[in-house]
């Protein structure tokens, strides 16, 4: 049984992903699901997944896409519809396998954009909210120049050298799958605002001041179409990660909406961790 291992390998058939799990701590609570960035993975998130769990009393669940750390490799280029298919083909394959219950989504960047499609584009009656850490919903200039920048960082910089401890045989998967479809002349026009409408869950939207990533054009978008509840928690002194960033206040974020949606059931946590 996977839950009895703190990390491990799930499969899906067609593919394994690597997983972390950090039981919960309070009962009754959701699980929280990480979904990590264009260029991420379990290692990636650090002690974040640790705090979360401590801070909410809930078990958090963290995984490695296809392509990334120790997952499974994938056929490049990815096709420009990647997001959708991760959101709509094996996130609700993987959630199945994993029989968590009621579920919290927290996405970052890559990931947010997957579990807002996952929200609105499904019939995902785990899912009981979002938390989206500087997501897309659309293209913009202003992103495109930051993964240019990338690419010249990782070719005669040292950014493939940083990867290769996270990825190790899928850092070249891992960066080109993400940087080649996001620098793909088409990808301009990629845009996931049809499924905001269809998100009736509350979501929440953090997002730094200074994100090299994106504009508030992202977040107006979320707020103006998402079919449910949406609040924006926006960060001084913060960029593209705000769980590194500012880590403090978006765990307290985070800690908020975990109990608007779930309040906690008793106010002294039993025993145990991960």
């Amino acid at each position: 049984m996977w839950r009895q291992h703190t990390h491990g390998q799930i499969d899906l058939g067609d593919q394994h992903l690597e997983y972390k799990w950090l039981h919960p701590t309070v009962e009754g609570r959701p699980t929280l699901v990480l979904l990590h960035e264009g260029l991420g993975c379990v290692a990636i998130w650090k002690g974040f997944p640790e705090k979360l769990a401590e801070a909410t009393g809930c078990g958090v669940f963290v995984y490695s896409r296809r392509g990334y750390g120790k997952s499974s490799p994938v056929d490049l280029p990815r096709p420009l519809t990647y997001m959708h298919h991760e959101a709509l083909d094996v996130l609700p394959r993987l959630l199945e396998n994993l029989d968590l219950g009621s579920v919290i989504l927290i996405g970052h960047s890559d990931g947010a954009s997957i579990s807002l499609v996952h929200a609105g584009g499904t019939p995902a009656k785990t899912v009981k909210g979002v938390v989206a850490l500087a997501p897309h919903v659309m293209n913009e200039e202003i992103c495109v120049a930051s993964i240019r920048q990338a690419k010249i960082a990782y070719e005669t910089g040292d950014l493939r050298a940083r990867l290769a401890p996270l990825h190790h045989d899928n850092v070249d998967c891992a960066f080109w799958g993400w940087n080649g479809a996001w620098l793909d002349p088409d990808f301009m026009h990629w845009n996931l605002e049809e499924y905001l409408p269809g998100i009736k869950v509350p979501v929440m939207v953090i997002q730094g001041r200074d994100d090299e990533y994106g504009s508030h054009v992202q977040y107006d978008s979320i707020k103006a179409k998402c079919g449910g509840p949406t609040e924006v928690v926006l960060l001084d002194r913060c960029r593209h990660s705000p769980h590194k960033d500012q880590p403090d206040a978006t765990l307290s974020a985070i800690t908020r909406f975990v109990a608007a949606i779930a309040p906690h059931p008793n106010p002294s946590p039993r025993g145990g961790g991960a």
